[in-house]
């Protein structure tokens, strides 16, 4: 079981009370009425599925009902960092640790 430290509570808590929400950072298309319709399938249903770390967006709910963020490697499940949603991460999932 994961233990998770979510941002807003300052608390740890265990997985089974939060809910994965898919990748994070996913820009909304700046004009939504010139985006075309292979734009708009892309940005709602393409997603990167990587082998390593990955920047999620996770949802804590059974305590305060906030989104935040979570560097995640997905092969080892191993969890990097967890901030808040519009915060950069300090660990890049290109690169690995930031220096």
């Amino acid at each position: 079981m994961l233990h998770i430290y979510c941002p807003h509570c300052a608390e740890t808590r265990e997985e089974e009370e939060f809910r994965p929400k898919g990748e994070a950072h996913i820009a909304r298309p700046v004009e939504p009425e010139a985006t075309s319709d292979e734009d708009w399938g892309n940005y709602l249903f393409f997603r990167k599925n990587p082998r390593g770390l990955h920047h999620e967006l996770w949802y804590h709910a059974a305590g305060c009902r906030k989104f935040f963020n979570v560097t995640r490697d997905t092969v080892s499940y191993q969890i990097h960092e967890t901030y808040k949603v519009g915060q950069k991460p300090s660990v890049t999932a290109d690169k690995g640790a930031a220096k």
